[in-house]
């Protein structure tokens, strides 16, 4: 059991290999989205939460979690059974994987049905799915469209190049609009100027009390 401030310490820690931005450590990306967006939706507090815990999930990096190596935590998501899309990045090496040519698989829509819902959708393993079944196991009280940012974020394909949208249904629709405004504060977007966390702790910490249990099961 750990809180979600005690998470965020943890990841002091480590540096994503895969961002392709400064070489910080992982709190200072946490609390550099978070604040531009606040600056920006100073209304939407819900949001400058989601921004503070989204990539929470990288404490699998974490020897306390397992130690994981950074291919399998850090990088893009996509969807497991249904045709690789090329948007994907390094789409050519799913030819080395044996779904690429499966008969079911291989196909636009696989084992899914048109517009059959991104809840029904099963996506490669990551950071981001880590959390968003942190976020539901926990029960948070967040607003769905903070669980779609979460487990989302890193599905380029998706909210950069528009595939996959014929699996999307209405309400996915909507929350991906909140995805494009998150993903605008997330990559290319930090600065090398620190934020001050004792400064700015109370109130992340007020919003963590209203969303989630002091404890976490992790």
């Amino acid at each position: 059991m750990m809180s979600i401030w005690e998470c965020c310490e943890l990841l002091n820690e480590f540096v994503d290999e895969s961002d392709p931005d400064l070489d910080e450590p992982q709190i200072e990306h946490l609390l550099q989205t978070a604040e531009a967006i606040r600056r920006d939706y100073p209304d939407e507090g819900w949001l400058h939460l989601t921004a503070l815990i989204h990539d929470l999930g990288k404490v699998l990096l974490h020897p306390a979690f397992g130690g994981e190596p950074q291919w399998c935590v850090v990088g893009d998501t996509f969807p497991l059974g249904c045709a690789f899309d090329e948007n994907i990045v390094h789409h050519q090496y799913f030819k080395e994987n044996p779904d690429y040519n499966d008969p079911v698989y291989s196909t636009k829509f696989g084992v899914y049905t048109q517009n059959c819902g991104l809840d029904k959708v099963t996506m490669s393993w990551g950071h981001d799915e880590y959390m968003y079944l942190v976020m539901k196991e926990n029960k948070t009280t967040l607003p769905p469209a903070a669980l779609f940012i979460v487990r989302f974020h890193s599905f380029y394909a998706l909210h950069r190049a528009g595939a996959y949208t014929y699996l999307m249904n209405d309400d996915d629709k909507q929350m991906l609009n909140w995805l494009h405004i998150f993903n605008k504060y997330d990559l290319y977007s930090k600065s090398k100027v620190r934020i001050n966390q004792e400064e700015v702790k109370p109130y992340y910490l007020s919003l963590i009390n209203k969303y989630f249990p002091e404890k976490l099961r992790w």
